[in-house]
């Protein structure tokens, strides 16, 4: 917005004074951009020391800088030139080009550092074969150019009106739009694939479900939408498949959106014009569809926004999304929203060392879902001593499942294996109903010692007198409602009875603490 005008007025017929705030808008720009550069690089530092001048003075400002900044160009850009008529398309090519240039460069680079940590330390069940990292990098750059070329045509075709004057915004955010239905397509022939391996696997898991519940009159119609409750959950595990081949397709559409902005200086609808009537066809209807389908995606995401404020299930999936993206330290990313468990893990590490060592008691750590990661990074914080007096009772954990395969170095066999012998003891629940929750898969005799067998769902198949109705599938829910898990929690508290004194007004010989009874990781 602010280029154009800035040219125009450092011209001869170019006013001094608007020249003169061009330069100083230039000014700020480039500030800001090594500003953020500075803060990036410098929130990688260290964990260990508290820093609050950063934060305040920096980070939490820099998005209101950004938006003064932008009310400014346009103030600027729009200001009256008497004497000057605007032609051509909105610059920025070169700009856009060299950013989506780096970032390209960058996502190999990391993809190439990855690859060689994941051979030094080959780990079977890492996502994508180590390249988890930068295959979620790819994505996110993609997500920024995509979003960008499509807000930046429509705003276009909104100024143009009837079409008359304007030629649009910078080609290669027209070409990065008309790479979104290609892209679909690709994303849409996955989704066809994994339904029918899907169904496939529904199909077989039927004999599995008559077998778990033998002696018990068949009914089609339960037994179907078990299976298939089964079969959906194992989604989860094809998930980084599904990952890493959009995140492939759009490495390679964005650099073709790259070559062809560049070496034809055209949409790709005008860049088509003279070939194939095909080609001429499908190139024009990716330009044309693009910018809407970035339209209606915007408008989707308001919509589902809007909807977690009134639909429990919406805000359970969207607090799941938020648990996992704020568990991290924001050293890994300086604008991401607070993180949690700086202060969650701290609290349940300080509470676990206080009462063993006030009172010389033990302690079964409950942990459900993330509540279980919560509990294995408090555990993990604690004086070996204090770490061998508690016991932990994890169910519907995603510990192994989903951190322990997209964060290996952190949650890999290596770091369970080293908690399991640290704690007093360990063990875990799981269904495989549950799309969030697995096994810890431990190597040798710590899996068995670790993981239960799968516990079944529905609790009963038919009627029975303590299930007039049919018992509902629970998935992810409700393990606390299983006998199995009494049953656990019982064997870890006997195991931890010899020699540990009676709480106040308890009576009992060890406490049982729930670390998080929910996906939200409330303590």
């Amino acid at each position: 917005v602010g280029l154009p005008a800035a040219r125009f007025d450092r011209g001869q017929s170019g006013s001094a004074l608007l020249d003169t705030l061009g330069w100083a808008l230039l000014g700020a720009l480039v500030a800001g951009a090594v500003a953020v550069v500075a803060v990036v690089c410098r929130r990688g530092r260290s964990e260990n020391r508290l820093d609050r001048e950063l934060d305040a003075h920096l980070v939490r400002r820099l998005p209101l800088a950004a938006l003064l900044l932008f009310v400014l160009a346009l103030l600027y850009g729009g200001w009256a030139r008497p004497g000057w008529t605007s032609e051509g398309r909105l610059s920025g090519d070169t700009a856009f080009g060299t950013v989506a240039l780096v970032q390209g460069l960058l996502v190999i680079a990391l993809a190439v550092v990855a690859h060689l940590l994941h051979r030094s330390r080959p780990d079977a069940r890492a996502a994508v074969r180590g390249l988890g990292g930068p295959v979620v990098a790819m994505l996110a750059c993609a997500l920024g150019g995509v979003m960008s070329g499509g807000v930046a045509q429509r705003v276009s075709d909104w100024m143009d009106g009837t079409g008359a004057f304007l030629e649009g915004p910078p080609v290669l955010l027209t070409w990065q739009a008309s790479v979104i239905p290609p892209l679909l397509v690709v994303v849409l022939l996955m989704c066809a694939a994994l339904a029918r391996h899907t169904l496939r696997l529904a199909r077989a898991e039927r004999d599995a479900v008559e077998a778990d519940h033998p002696g018990e009159t068949g009914d089609p119609g339960r037994t179907r939408r078990i299976a298939l409750t089964r079969a959906m959950a194992t989604l989860t595990d094809r998930a980084p498949l599904l990952v890493a081949i959009t995140s492939t397709a759009t490495l390679l559409l964005g650099a073709g959106a790259l070559v062809g902005a560049l070496t034809t200086g055209q949409v790709p609808g005008e860049a088509a014009r003279g070939t194939y009537a095909v080609v001429q066809g499908a190139a024009q209807t990716a330009q044309e569809l693009g910018s809407w389908l970035i339209g209606l995606g915007f408008i989707l995401f308001v919509t589902w926004g809007r909807r977690a404020y009134k639909d429990a299930s919406a805000r359970r999936t969207i607090g799941i999304l938020w648990d996992v993206g704020t568990f991290w330290p924001r050293a890994a990313h300086p604008f991401a929203p607070p993180c949690y468990a700086e202060r969650a893990v701290p609290d349940l590490t300080w509470r676990m060392a206080i009462w063993t060592r006030a009172t010389g008691g033990r302690l079964v750590i409950s942990g459900h879902s993330q509540g279980s990661v919560l509990a294995a990074a408090a555990s993990w914080q604690l004086e070996p001593s204090a770490r061998k007096r508690v016991a932990l009772l994890t169910y519907g954990s995603p510990l192994e499942r989903l951190y322990g395969r997209w964060f290996p170095a952190h949650f890999g066999p290596d770091a369970l294996a080293s908690l399991h012998e640290e704690v007093d003891c360990w063990r875990n629940l799981h269904r495989r109903t549950d799309p969030i929750g697995g096994p810890m898969r431990l190597p040798g005799d710590a899996g068995p010692a670790v993981d239960r067998a799968p516990l079944k769902d529905p609790l009963t198949y038919g009627r029975t007198e303590l299930h007039p109705l049919p018992a509902p599938i629970l998935g992810h829910s409700d393990y606390q409602a299983d006998p199995a898990f009494a049953e656990e929690r019982a064997r870890l508290l006997a195991r931890l009875r010899p020699e540990v004194p009676a709480p106040r007004h308890t009576g009992g010989a060890a406490a049982s603490v729930p670390a998080a009874d929910d996906a939200t990781g409330n303590c």
